[in-house]
């Protein structure tokens, strides 16, 4: 079964958007901290999508979080504002992106 997730996973990342939306992760200095897989600093993304899975309310929440920066959510470690120096829309759509992980 772990295996059937993972192959999944790959050919997920594999795909063209989800190749763009890690390029725009690492282009806006997130993978310093964040890898889809495992837990670096901050939380592994796939446990993002997971926490979040089925909460209306989450893309919002976590758009305003990576603007203005944050703590206490996962752990001690703050998570840093990435507002103005990442756009809003690249916000966004990286929002979009670590949330669709979880589904």
């Amino acid at each position: 079964m772990k295996k059937v997730i993972f192959a999944a996973g790959v050919m997920m990342l594999a795909s063209g958007s989800a190749m763009a939306d890690l390029a725009l992760a690492k282009k806006s200095g997130c993978l310093a901290c964040h890898s889809v897989e495992k837990k670096i600093v901050g939380p592994a993304w796939k446990d993002v999508g997971a926490k979040y899975k089925g909460d209306a309310g989450a893309k919002d929440r976590l758009i305003a979080k990576v603007k203005a920066g944050g703590k206490g959510v996962w752990g001690p470690a703050p998570m840093p504002p990435y507002s103005p120096r990442v756009s809003d829309a690249n916000i966004e759509k990286l929002v979009t992106f670590v949330l669709s992980l979880g589904k």
